[in-house]
């Protein structure tokens, strides 16, 4: 797996779904910040709700589909889920289709974040169970404090570089600041 960070404002993302997972998808990526095109062939009562005015009822088209960046599936039957994976991959859209492995070409990781701070466990879908669990044990490490502690970081880094500073040295100052602040790493 390579992990990376995405920025939603940069990409077309969409969520396809009707019910508990759809949802948890959807109150996930948007407290990412994520607002993604929802699309629904028979959303159940909470689904709707949650989505709003925005979802479209029906399932993407082939159009559709290559407009989009990424693509996350949950709660459909396996054969649309299966047709619609197809569809984006013949588009170079990458797809996460919910627990279904062979149908995803990314795997989304259990979150904490903290401000700029994002934090990320991911088991490549062999255990989302001990991913979550993951993200207990670093949600008990970061603290909040971590969110305004690098706004004060990012300032004292643009200091450093205005004052002609050599990545080297901006480096070393900042993990003396981290050290001081939180402590020793490790």
């Amino acid at each position: 797996m390579i992990p990376i960070h995405l920025d939603p404002a940069k990409l077309t993302i969409a969520l396809v779904g009707r019910g508990v997972l759809a949802e948890r998808r959807l109150t996930g990526l948007r407290a990412l910040g994520c607002e993604p095109e929802l699309y629904t062939d028979g959303p159940e009562p909470a689904f709707a709700a949650l989505a709003g005015p925005g979802l479209i009822h029906r399932l993407p088209d082939a159009s559709d589909i290559a407009r989009f960046n990424v693509l996350w599936v949950a709660d459909i039957d396996p054969e649309a889920a299966e047709a619609l994976a197809a569809a984006a991959r013949a588009a170079k859209v990458i797809v996460n289709v919910e627990d279904v492995l062979p149908l995803c070409d990314f795997h989304t990781p259990s979150v904490v974040r903290r401000g700029r701070l994002v934090l990320s466990a991911g088991t490549g879908g062999a255990s989302p169970a001990a991913a979550s669990d993951i993200r207990s044990r670093l949600e008990a490490t970061f603290s909040a404090d971590w969110d305004p502690a690098l706004d004060e970081l990012a300032a004292l880094r643009l200091s450093m570089k205005a004052d002609g500073l050599d990545n080297g040295e901006i480096r070393t100052r900042s993990l003396a600041w981290l050290a001081e602040r939180f402590g020793p790493a490790g």
